[in-house]
C-alpha cells in the first residue's frame, strides 16, 4: 500500500509522553504525520499510543534497533505508514512493499547508496556538511523518492528545512523545536513552513483552501494565508483569510463554528484541505454546505444525531435509541433479510435498512460516522490477518463445518491472506489472539516479575502540570468565565451560559427508564446501610492517668466537592459511591462536578443521584478547571473543604496540585492512576468467570492493567482460560480497548497460595479477586489491596455498583498507603484534653521535663506557672 504525505515535512517525537513539547498533542494530530524511533524497551508504549482512538495520527517509525521480525512486522499491523529498518534486513520484508524501506546515517551524498525503490531514511543528518550539488545530481540520477531526511540535535531547523527542499528531500522536524504560535520567535514557526511551500498564483500570495467535514463531504471553498493558518493552529479552530476582511474566525458571529481535525495539501501544493468537526451550516444559505446538503450516510448521521436531542413526537428513531431490545432485535433481523437478498434492487434497499439501524447503535453509543471510517482505515493497514471462519453458532446454520484455529500468518502488502514473510513471523506471535504474556515464577527471577508487573507507563508529572497550571490559575483568577471557556473548548458545550446546575434539579432533568431508577435506589440503599454502620456511636474518652481525660470525636467535613468522570460512559455509579457516604456522614455541603454532554445538559442519572443524596449544586465542567474551581471557588462554584472521587492523570494532578497549595486550603482522598484487578485462582476456579473478572476492568481503557496468578494449574487448564478471555473479548463492544490493555497485562504461575499472596501484596491491587477452593480463609494473608471480592460467586461488577462496598480505591500501587473511600473519608477527628489539678499535677513534671530538653520555655512555664499558683493557694 503506497502512502501519501498530507503536508511536506513529518513532524519527529521523542515519546508519546513528550507529546506537548513544542506542539501541543491536538495540533500534531492536526498535522497527522509522526515519526518515532523504536527500541524493544518503548515499543509497548507507542502500540499502547497507537491503539488510543482519541486522535489521528499516521506513524512512521525507525525501527533499527529492532532485530525481532515479529516486532516490525506489529508495528506495520497497528497501522504503521512507513517502517525503516536496517539494509541488510530489507530482504526480510520483501511482502510488504513499499512499506518497509532502509535507513542509513551521515551527511555523505554516498549513503544514497542504500536506497531502493521504496526511499530512504537518512539519519543524523548534518546540513553544514552536505554537499547539494552532489545529493541533487545522486538523487536525481537513482531516482530516490522518498528521501527522509533526520537533523542531528541542535540543528537550525529553518536552514535545514531550505536544505531539504533543494534536494527533494522530506525534512524530519522534532516537535520541541517547532511552534504554532505567532508570537513564539524562539521556536520555528509551522504556519511559516506551510506558506514557504505551497504555490499561490495570486499576487497576495493566498491558497485556495477547500473545507471538508470529517467524512470528506466538500463544505465550502475559501482562502488562507501564513497568519490564518498560524491561528486555526494555535486555536484549533477554522480560521481563513477573507479577501475584504482579513482573518476570518468561522462562527464568531453565526454560531456555526468548526474544530480543526487535520490540515493537508493536495498532490502539487497549490492546495491546502482542512478537514474539520462543523457545528451547524457552513454555508450562509439554509444548506448544510455550499455545495449542497449532506448526503447518505453523513445525512442519516445528522438527522439520527437531531432525533437523539429533540426527537418529533412518536418517532420511530426516538423510540430505537430507548428500547436497546428493540434496536437489536432489528440489526438482526436486517442482517438476515440481507443476506437473503438476491436482486441488485433488493440488495440496495436491505443494504439501506442495515445501515440505518447500524448507525442508530452507534450514534446511541456516542459514535460517529468518523469513528467508523477510522476503524475501517485502520483495518486497511493490518498485515495480519484471521482465517475469517464464521463463529460456530451462525456457521452451524448455514451447514459449515468449523475447525480451532489459534491464528494466521501475516498478508501481503496487496491484502492477500495466508502468505507468511518469514518462519519466525508465521509463528503464533503474530496471531490476532488478544492473550496475556505468561511468566512461570519457578523459571524467571524476582526482579524480572517486578519488572513485568510494573504498572503501563503514565506521562511524566512535569508534563502534565505544564498542562494544568496555566488551565488552575485562569480558573483561580477569572471564575466562572474561566470555567465556562474550558466547557466550551474541551466538551463543545457552546451553549452553556452558567457552568454550575443548583438544586432543586428540575424534574425534566431527571426522565429515567424505571429499571433505571430501581437499580439506583437499590444501589443507594445497600451503600447507604454499608456506610452508615460506619458510624462511631460515641466519642471515644480515656482516663490516662488520675486526673488526665483525652477524648476524641469526630465531626463531618462541611463543604466536599464530588469529581464523577464524564468521557466515554456514564457514571452514576461513581456519584452514589461519593455522594451517599458525603449525606451519611452529615456534610452540609455536597457539590458534584461532571463534564456536561454537549448540548450542555448533565446526565439525567447524575441529576437524579445528586437529588438523592441531597447535593447543592452540580459544576458542569470536567478536568482541572472543574478542580480549580471547587479548590478555589468562583461566583457560581462553592469553595469546598476537600475534593474525592476518580479522573484520568489531569484530575488527579490537579488534585494533587490544589492540595499543596495553601491558598486552597483544600484536601483530597487519595492519589490515583488507571484502573486495575488482580485475580488469584486455583484449579477449582471457573475459567468463563476468571475471564470475565479480568476484561471487566481491561475494557476500562487501553492504560488499563490486568494480572491472573495462577495456582499449581497445567496447561490445560491455563489454555482454557486464555481461551475464555479471546472468546469473551471478541464479542464485547470495547475490543479495541480491551485489546490495548490486554497488550500489557500479564499471567503468572505459582505453586502455592502464599507464593501467590507475597506477589499480590507486592503489587498492592486496586482490586483484588480470590477464585480459590477456600477463598475466606486466604483473607487473612491479604496485606495490601483496595478492596477484595472473595468465592466464585464475587465478581468485581458489585462492588463497582450495588454490594454496598465504595469502589472509589486506590490504584497504581497507593493501597500500600491508603484506604478506598469510606465514611471516614467525609469526617474528620478531633482531639480533646480534659485536666483537673490534680491531673496537670501528675503530669506537669514530664511535660516540663520534655519542654527544657527540646528549650521551649514559653512551653515549660505555661505548666510550671499553673503548677506555682496552685502551690500558693
Amino acid at each position: 500500500m503506497e502512502t501519501t504525505l498530507p503536508l511536506p515535512f513529518i513532524i519527529g517525537v521523542a515519546a508519546p509522553s513528550k507529546l506537548g513539547e513544542g506542539l501541543t498533542k491536538e495540533q500534531v494530530s492536526c498535522l497527522a504525520t509522526v515519526f518515532f524511533q523504536v527500541t524493544p524497551e518503548n515499543q509497548d508504549e507507542l502500540l499502547r499510543f497507537l491503539s488510543q482512538p482519541t486522535a489521528e495520527y499516521q506513524p512512521y517509525f525507525d525501527a533499527t534497533r529492532l532485530e525481532s521480525v515479529d516486532d516490525v512486522v506489529t508495528l506495520l499491523d497497528a497501522g504503521a505508514r512507513k517502517v525503516f529498518v536496517k539494509p541488510e534486513q530489507l530482504s526480510q520484508y520483501a511482502e510488504f512493499g513499499s512499506r518497509v524501506a532502509p535507513a542509513v546515517s551521515g551527511s555523505d551524498a554516498q549513503v544514497l547508496g542504500a536506497a531502493t525503490e521504496h526511499g530512504l531514511l537518512i539519519t543524523d543528518f548534518d546540513q553544514t556538511k552536505c554537499e547539494v550539488g552532489e545529493f541533487m545530481k545522486q538523487s536525481k540520477e537513482k531516482k530516490i523518492s522518498p528521501l527522509f531526511i533526520q537533523p542531528i540535535p541542535e540543528t537550525n531547523l529553518e536552514h535545514f528545512v531550505d536544505i531539504a527542499g533543494q534536494i527533494s528531500a522530506v525534512p524530519i522536524l522534532p516537535s520541541t523545536g517547532l511552534t504554532a504560535d505567532k508570537d513564539n520567535t524562539s521556536k520555528f514557526q509551522v504556519a511559516k513552513i506551510l506558506s514557504s511551500t505551497w504555490k499561490s498564483d495570486r499576487s497576495d500570495g493566498l491558497i485556495p483552501t477547500v473545507v471538508t467535514d470529517e467524512n470528506g463531504t466538500a463544505l465550502g471553498l475559501v482562502y488562507s494565508s501564513e497568519e490564518s493558518v498560524a491561528e486555526s493552529l494555535k486555536t484549533r479552530t477554522g480560521v481563513y483569510q477573507s479577501r475584504k476582511r482579513g482573518l476570518w474566525y468561522k462562527g464568531a458571529t453565526s454560531g456555526d463554528t468548526q474544530e480543526l481535525v487535520r490540515i493537508a495539501f493536495d498532490c502539487d501544493n497549490d492546495a491546502l484541505k482542512f478537514v474539520v468537526k462543523q457545528q451547524g451550516r457552513f454555508c450562509h444559505l439554509p444548506q448544510d454546505g455550499c455545495f449542497g446538503d449532506l448526503k447518505g450516510i453523513a445525512r442519516l448521521e445528522q438527522t439520527l444525531l437531531s432525533r437523539k436531542q429533540s426527537a418529533p413526537a412518536g418517532s420511530y428513531t426516538a423510540r430505537l435509541f430507548s428500547d436497546e431490545k428493540l434496536l437489536r432485535a432489528k440489526i438482526m433481523e436486517e442482517a438476515e433479510e440481507l443476506c437473503h437478498a438476491t436482486t441488485p434492487e433488493n440488495l440496495a434497499f436491505e443494504a439501506a435498512d442495515l445501515i440505518y439501524f447500524a448507525m442508530t447503535k452507534a450514534v446511541a453509543a456516542g459514535v460517529s460516522l468518523a469513528d467508523i471510517e477510522r476503524n475501517l482505515d485502520a483495518k486497511a493497514w493490518k498485515v495480519k490477518r484471521r482465517k475469517g471462519d464464521a463463529k460456530p453458532k451462525w456457521a452451524e446454520k448455514e451447514g459449515i463445518q468449523t475447525t480451532k484455529t489459534d491464528g494466521a500468518a501475516p498478508a501481503k502488502a496487496n491484502g492477500a491472506p495466508d502468505a507468511p514473510v518469514t518462519k519466525e513471523a508465521a509463528k503464533d506471535t503474530v496471531s490476532d489472539r488478544i492473550t496475556m504474556t505468561r511468566y512461570d515464577a519457578s523459571k524467571v527471577s524476582r526482579e524480572e516479575l517486578d519488572a513485568a508487573l510494573k504498572r503501563p507507563s503514565q506521562k511524566s508529572s512535569e508534563t502534565i502540570m505544564n498542562i494544568i497550571k496555566p488551565i488552575i490559575e485562569n480558573v483561580r483568577t477569572n471564575g466562572d468565565k474561566a470555567v465556562l471557556e474550558y466547557t466550551h473548548k474541551f466538551e463543545k458545550a457552546t451553549s452553556l451560559t452558567s457552568p454550575v446546575l443548583k438544586a432543586p434539579f428540575p424534574e425534566s432533568m431527571m426522565q429515567l427508564p424505571a429499571e433505571t431508577i430501581k437499580a439506583i435506589d437499590v444501589s443507594f440503599e445497600n451503600i447507604k446501610k454499608f456506610h452508615a454502620a460506619q458510624k462511631d456511636e460515641k466519642p471515644l474518652k480515656v482516663e490516662t492517668m488520675p486526673g488526665v481525660v483525652c477524648s476524641r470525636f469526630s465531626r463531618p467535613i462541611e463543604a466536599v466537592g464530588l469529581y464523577v468522570p464524564g468521557g466515554t460512559a456514564v457514571l452514576p455509579s461513581t456519584a452514589l459511591m461519593l455522594g451517599v457516604p458525603a449525606m451519611v456522614a452529615g456534610c452540609k455541603k455536597i457539590v458534584l462536578a461532571s463534564p456536561p454532554r454537549a448540548d450542555g445538559s448533565i446526565t439525567p442519572e447524575i441529576v437524579y443521584v445528586a437529588h438523592k443524596v441531597g447535593a447543592e449544586s452540580i459544576v458542569l465542567a470536567g478536568g482541572a478547571q472543574a478542580v480549580a474551581a471547587m479548590a478555589y471557588g468562583t461566583e457560581s462554584v462553592t469553595k469546598v473543604d476537600k475534593i474525592l472521587g476518580p479522573g484520568n492523570q489531569f484530575v488527579t494532578a490537579a488534585k494533587m496540585f490544589v492540595s499543596n497549595d495553601t491558598n486552597a486550603g483544600v484536601g483530597i482522598d487519595m492519589p490515583a492512576g488507571p484502573s486495575e484487578v488482580l485475580v488469584i485462582a486455583d484449579k477449582d476456579a471457573n475459567p468463563a468467570f476468571v475471564a470475565s473478572d479480568l476484561l471487566s476492568q481491561a475494557e476500562h481503557g487501553v492504560d488499563s492493567q490486568v494480572v491472573l496468578i495462577a495456582i499449581d494449574l497445567n496447561e490445560q487448564q491455563l489454555q482454557a482460560i486464555e481461551d475464555e478471555l479471546h472468546d469473551q473479548a471478541m464479542a464485547l463492544p470495547r475490543v479495541d480497548i480491551v485489546r490495548g490493555a490486554i497488550a500489557h497485562s500479564l499471567t503468572i504461575s505459582v505453586k502455592t497460595v502464599d507464593e501467590a499472596m507475597e506477589l499480590s501484596n507486592a503489587y498492592a491491587p486496586e482490586h483484588l479477586i480470590l477464585q480459590l477452593k477456600d477463598a475466606e480463609k486466604v483473607v487473612e494473608k491479604v496485606m495490601n489491596a483496595g478492596s477484595v471480592f472473595i468465592g466464585e460467586w464475587t465478581p468485581e461488577s458489585v462492588g463497582d455498583y450495588s454490594a454496598g462496598v465504595n469502589h472509589s480505591l486506590p490504584t497504581y500501587g497507593y493501597a500500600k498507603q491508603y484506604s478506598g473511600v469510606n465514611l471516614a473519608s467525609f469526617v474528620k477527628h478531633i482531639t480533646s484534653s480534659n485536666l483537673t489539678a490534680e491531673g496537670l499535677r501528675n503530669v506537669g513534671e514530664a511535660c516540663m521535663q520534655l519542654a527544657k530538653v527540646e528549650e521551649l520555655e514559653a512551653h515549660r512555664r505555661a505548666v510550671s506557672l499553673r503548677i506555682e499558683y496552685m502551690n500558693r493557694k
